[in-house]
């Protein structure tokens, strides 16, 4: 996706060496060996979002722009959320981005649920494959499946039990991903529909209205420990904090301090309070995968856990009942 860019660690990785490793697959219905058992009705079940990814990567394994796979991901997005599609509370927002590799039309798919105080929980995951990486068996489990898969679930929750405090929206997010190469990473390509997005809500009002904006990145990662990301807002991270110890999962985050380019940064450039939700530690770092699995064909299934969503899902929920308590 973006992470450990240019700016991010310093790093530079020989992209994409292994052309042919296949995809590691396991069946929806078995459960991982760190699965938790699903909570009570009506709760976040991990083992849900778990096997929601594996559908995701089944239907569509690479979603880079302008595939036959990009569309199908754009489809199942939209299939589980057809009764708040039928309420008038599912938006497509197309756009025609202007790339390297030329004009590409993009989708971002918001999804909305109405709360009962005047405001709007934002949370944003991007669902699309790299792009530079469409010729090499790239699947992006962890990068960009299994937090699509995350926002899903938890729009389960909320359908069951719509907000109380302020509305939640889910952002399922179009090119995030430089387009022109792997360490071609600028402000001109990547975060293509974010940038869209935060300026679309700049212009309409929308942008004053949002009191949190968190995004959820790369957080399925089986040794999972969530970032201390430093262009986070401050009392967004402080919530995180109080989240991860009210959840009894305080031992998954705070492990690495690194600033990160991810898609908090276009609302955060626009005075919006952020938090980039992600785990940017991604498997073991060798000389020829300095990143680790990131954007490598190792970014496969078997490299997350029903456990490590059941955490993110747990601190995620745990985070919006937490900004409805602020003054």
């Amino acid at each position: 996706m973006k992470l450990f860019r240019i700016s991010r660690h310093g790093r530079r990785n020989a992209w994409g060496l292994s052309l042919a490793l296949p995809l590691l697959m396991v069946a929806v219905t078995s459960p991982s060996s760190e699965a938790q058992k699903t909570p009570a009705s009506g709760g976040f079940s991990g083992q849900a979002a778990y096997n929601l990814t594996a559908q995701l990567l089944q239907v569509a394994p690479k979603r880079f722009n302008g595939s036959p796979g990009h569309l199908k991901a754009e489809e199942f997005i939209k299939q589980h959320f057809t009764a708040e599609a039928a309420k008038g509370n599912f938006e497509t927002d197309t756009f025609t981005a202007s790339t390297p590799a030329g004009f590409q039309t993009m989708h971002n798919y918001i999804v909305k649920y109405p709360g009962k105080k005047d405001g709007i929980i934002v949370l944003v995951t991007h669902y699309e494959t790299n792009y530079p990486l469409r010729d090499i068996e790239f699947y992006g489990a962890n990068d960009g499946a299994a937090t699509t898969a995350l926002l899903i679930e938890i729009g389960n929750v909320l359908r069951a039990h719509p907000p109380e405090g302020y509305s939640v929206w889910l952002v399922f997010d179009d090119g995030e991903e430089a387009v022109k190469c792997l360490l071609c990473w600028s402000d001109s390509d990547s975060l293509y529909g974010t940038r869209h997005l935060a300026a679309k809500w700049a212009n309409d009002g929308t942008l004053g209205k949002i009191k949190a904006l968190l995004v959820a990145d790369m957080i399925a990662d089986k040794d999972l420990n969530i970032d201390h990301v430093d262009n986070s807002t401050p009392w967004l991270l402080d919530i995180l904090k109080t989240a991860a110890k009210n959840t009894g999962h305080s031992a998954y985050i705070f492990k690495y301090n690194e600033a990160e380019e991810d898609d908090h940064l276009p609302f955060a450039k626009r005075g919006v309070p952020v938090l980039d939700v992600i785990d940017a530690h991604y498997g073991p770092t060798t000389d020829a995968t300095p990143d680790g699995y990131h954007h490598t064909a190792q970014d496969t299934l078997d490299k997350i856990s029903a456990k490590s969503l059941q955490i993110s899902g747990d601190i995620f929920l745990e985070m919006i009942r937490l900004i409805n308590q602020r003054p």
